[in-house]
């Protein structure tokens, strides 16, 4: 009889008695599932379930059970710092200890950062039981950054902790290197004829014992922890294989030492077993270093941000304080080239800030009363006095962070193969291994010797390093750059997505335009101007769509009569009561919608649709009479042209998609250099529209937008891209966010996803193929186990060089620059 466990789930949004029926069904629904009660009071689920069921499998399959019913469970993550893992197996290792804490929905690792995230049920685990999990899978954890806090402390203390590793690391490979050269340097000498050279036998015993148990220790220290949780990893391999060198070694001498009062030496190993060591230790410190370069990129991110700042008090006087001091509405002083500690909104004072390390934008930004300003940013003239609005955790600079941090721990489609061989590679190569000694004992005429240096060769070349470093290590740096300018990729799998693109698609309104719209003209049926202006700025008044808030600056400071029964109609206007008419104000379809004759004035709208402007109307919805329309001039960004011409030099197809009307949108597609237009558009349209783009060109398709009507169509894209000047609903919806709205950096980043999925599958390709060729070429006895632990060593080091050259990627706006005399 298997044993029953439990799993105690939030659940919100539940309002009655019968939500809590709806959730217990859901849950009672799923397999391995005894019972499920929901309390209501106290918002929670309890769910038995059977003990064969896996914890993260009915965890995950709970909440989205919940989610699908209509509800929500509320979650929290955990990122630890995690020391001793050494290969991809360890990660395996790591992921399955920490899934298997009851409560853990998820757990992904990241080798090069040597880090963790754990997704779970608010309240159901916390930080002290997944440290426990994996002290007891053999390694130690550390807690480095709460869920909705300030990431940037937990960064600086992580890069400490890596500093002072990197020392050690160091110091112990120049000692092993220090230790082996006399046997290195024997080794040479003896393949160039001058066998006199090598040290006496008990020398090299007295030198390779501290070197294989000192030295050495961390290998058998990491082995055995692994043994004990059923598996292997890199530092079982090395163990093994330099154990086996050394014990052959010592047996040898022991064996000859009656023969060696006579003159006769034999010929020792103990050469392979410490050059294996320095090299593995050598390549153990490059690695580390490497690492430290990968997180460059956040590190500078990190820098942005003040420790202290200056605070005006009530009376006026100024203070200096520490930032974690700081609360929003304190007011903030900045000085020409002081760096702003916080988010906040300028109220007094006018000056240039250098926003680049956020967005990439090289050139100032002028800010007055009411703009705003972010953290890490830099006041470069004048005196800015700025309410603060967001602090610590909940400013732009650390969701950036977050951000960056969360997309560095994802693993693309691609890392799913490669966590499935890496969890069966280590027992695969000790079969190998075996196999070998076997055969060539068996060829060689019963030679122990020669049949276990080509076991140990096979233990030692063999390299689970490489594989485990090669999508975190391309994804850490080519995340990291992007985001140095301007480019945050939140999804791992844009990365797949970006390589396989065939056309993308821009809204038009914000994204390639500016999405500042002027009334540009304004036709009154009655010629009374002033009246039409004056109904439709009442109409919109309360409105935050960029054509109210055209409308309302035209309108200046006429009084403006009161509005009732107001009303929108996504994506084709509004209507209410003013003065008691009730007036329709928005496109020709919301004239349709209501039985409206836009004739009397078609042909003026459609001289404005040609020239590129959009076109609403004003209505009386009783009367059915039209009282006039508003043409509005939105101009295309600078950049918009050119960013279409490289898209198309990059092989992509570009479309527009508008809810304009098809004058004034192919009027702006034919400035632009667009081919392919698709105009009067609702918001729930464009998802059907982009469907039918994937069947005409049997192809992925990126969607570039900026606002709320835009959410549902990156969603249905398969690769969403959020202008940065947009609203929170599409970035979050976007598998890219660009933070700045310029077209330009739509290219630049298709283009960093590339390039960072290209090093990635280098990686992947230059590992499995250094493991296929180095593996047989060990068994078949033509490599030594020497040179076999200096490849092995140094497999995962050029694995790290090839990610760190994403480094020297730059946006296309910083080549030109620099290309100019």
């Amino acid at each position: 009889m298997s044993i029953s466990q439990s799993l105690d789930l939030p659940v919100t949004g539940m309002s009655c008695a019968s939500c809590a029926g709806r959730v217990e069904k859901a849950l009672r629904a799923l397999p391995g599932v005894q019972s499920a009660s929901v309390n209501l009071a106290s918002e929670s689920a309890h769910v038995v379930f059977e003990g064969a069921a896996q914890d993260t499998l009915m965890a995950a399959a709970a909440m989205q059970a919940v989610k699908k019913a209509g509800y929500a469970v509320p979650q929290e993550r955990f990122r630890l710092g995690i020391s001793g893992m050494s290969c991809a197996s360890c990660v395996g290792r790591v992921e399955k200890a920490l899934r298997s804490v009851p409560g853990v929905a998820s757990a992904a690792v990241n080798l090069a950062g040597e880090s963790a995230e754990v997704s779970a049920p608010l309240g159901s685990v916390d930080a002290a039981q997944l440290i426990a999990a994996l002290r007891k899978a053999g390694y130690e954890a550390r807690p480095f950054d709460d869920a909705g806090t300030d990431a940037a402390p937990a960064i600086a203390q992580r890069a400490e902790a890596t500093a002072k590793a990197l020392a050690r690391e160091r110091n112990l490979a120049l000692l092993t290197l220090a230790l082996a050269a006399p046997f290195v340097g024997g080794m040479i000498a003896s393949l160039l004829g001058h066998h006199d050279l090598m040290l006496s036998p008990l020398v090299q015993f007295l030198i390779a014992t501290p070197v294989q148990f000192v030295l050495g220790w961390r290998f058998y220290r990491a082995g055995w922890s692994a043994l004990r949780a059923g598996t292997g990893n890199m530092d079982l391999l090395v163990a093994l294989g330099t154990t086996a060198a050394w014990g052959l070694s010592t047996w040898l001498w022991i064996a000859g030492l009656p023969h060696i009062e006579h003159g006769v030496v034999p010929h020792l190993y103990y050469e392979g077993s410490i050059a294996i060591i320095a090299f593995v230790r050598l390549g153990k410190w490059l690695e580390a270093r490497a690492r430290g370069q990968t997180a460059a990129a956040l590190q500078a991110l990190l820098r942005l941000r003040p420790t202290t700042a200056r605070r005006r008090r009530a009376d006026g006087s100024e203070e200096t304080v520490e930032t974690a001091l700081l609360q929003p509405g304190d007011l903030l002083l900045l000085r020409a080239g002081e760096a702003f500690a916080a988010d906040g909104i300028v109220v007094e004072g006018h000056g240039s800030v250098d926003e680049s390390m956020l967005t990439g934008e090289s050139l100032p930004v002028d800010k007055q009363p009411g703009d705003t300003v972010r953290a890490g940013t830099i006041n470069r003239d004048g005196l800015l006095v700025v309410q603060i609005e967001a602090i610590a955790g909940e400013t732009m600079l650390a969701r950036i962070l977050r951000l960056v941090e969360s997309a560095q721990m994802a693993k693309p489609p691609v890392q799913q193969l490669v966590d499935r061989i890496s969890s069966i590679f280590v027992p695969v190569v000790l079969f190998i291994a075996l196999v070998t000694f076997a055969l060539t004992f068996t060829l060689n005429g019963g030679n122990v010797e020669i049949a276990l240096l080509h076991a140990i060769a096979v233990l030692v070349i063999a390299c689970p390093c490489a594989l485990g470093l090669a999508t975190p290590a391309a994804l850490m740096v080519g995340t990291g750059v992007a985001a140095k300018h301007g480019i945050l990729i939140r999804d791992a799998g844009a990365l797949e997505q970006a390589r396989d693109l065939r056309l993308v698609a821009f809204d038009k309104t914000g994204t390639l335009t500016e999405g500042r719209p002027v009334v540009a003209a304004l036709h009154a049926m009655n010629g009374d101007v002033a009246a039409l202006l004056r109904f439709a700025a009442a109409l919109q008044v309360g409105s935050q769509h960029p054509l109210a808030a055209a409308i309302r600056a035209r309108a200046g400071t006429v009084a403006l009569p009161p509005v009732q029964d107001f009303r929108d109609f996504a994506g084709r206007g509004v209507c209410g009561t003013v003065e008691g008419r009730h007036l329709l104000l928005g496109n020709v379809r919301l004239l349709q919608e209501h039985g409206i004759d836009a004739a009397p004035l078609r042909a003026q709208a459609e001289e404005q649709a040609g020239q590129g402007r959009t076109v609403s109307w004003l209505a009386d919805d009783h009367s059915k009479q039209l009282l006039g329309l508003f043409a509005f001039g939105d101009e295309p960004r600078a950049t918009s042209a050119a960013a279409i011409a490289r898209l198309k030099q990059m092989g992509l197809r570009v479309a527009m998609l508008s809810g304009d009307s098809f004058a004034a949108a192919n009027a702006v597609a034919a400035r632009l250099g667009i081919d392919e237009v698709r105009a009067g558009l609702l918001p729930e349209d464009k998802a059907a529209v982009l469907a039918q783009l994937r069947n005409d060109i049997g192809g992925d398709i990126a969607m570039v937008g900026d606002g709320v009507n835009d959410a549902p169509a990156l969603a249905a894209s398969d690769l969403g891209i959020a202008m940065g000047s947009g609203t929170d609903a599409a970035m979050q919806t976007a598998g890219i966010t660009l933070m700045r709205g310029d077209p330009l950096l739509v290219a630049d980043a298709i283009d960093i996803a590339r390039a960072t999925d290209t090093r990635i599958r280098q990686n992947l390709g230059w590992a499995f193929a250094y493991n296929v060729i180095g593996i047989p070429l060990a068994a078949f006895g033509l490599l030594d186990p020497v040179l076999a632990g200096g490849a092995m060593a140094f497999s995962s080091v050029s694995v790290l060089a090839n990610a760190l050259l994403l480094r020297r990627w730059r946006p296309t706006t910083i080549v030109r620059q620099e290309a100019r005399p």
